[in-house]
């Protein structure tokens, strides 16, 4: 028999590590093929982990992009269009695009943060 306290953290970590899957287009593009969206039963399922959106829930998430795969899931018309492989792709490159200009532009802030900072230390003197 599994305390209530085990099981609860059992189904915490697998809910945690499926939903974070949902951030990978080619996942999801298996799961589609599969025909896992048009399982009534797996779309509530979908529907149902959108509690993960909550701020306590979603501070442990290390992929915040699949909150917004969860969200598109929503949408059966998303869900139709992943069966083609194509459309995993985009969204595999446009997930790509997004992290090499947030990653450039983080950069060009910290820098700018960096000097602001070394300025305002300077006529601090």
């Amino acid at each position: 028999c599994v305390s209530d306290d085990t099981g609860n953290r059992l189904r915490f970590q697998l809910e945690l590590e499926f939903v974070q899957c949902l951030a990978n287009p080619n996942y999801l593009n298996f799961l589609a093929q599969r025909g896992y969206f048009k399982d009534k039963a797996f779309v509530n399922y979908l529907k149902y982990l959108l509690y993960w959106k909550e701020p306590e829930y979603a501070k442990y998430l290390k992929y915040p992009q699949c909150l917004h795969m969860l969200e598109l899931l929503q949408y059966e018309h998303f869900r139709k269009e992943l069966v083609n492989a194509q459309c995993a792709k985009f969204i595999d490159e446009q997930q790509i695009l997004h992290w090499q200009h947030y990653s450039r532009k983080r950069m060009r802030l910290q820098q700018a943060l960096a000097e602001q900072q070394q300025q305002n230390n300077a006529s601090v003197k």
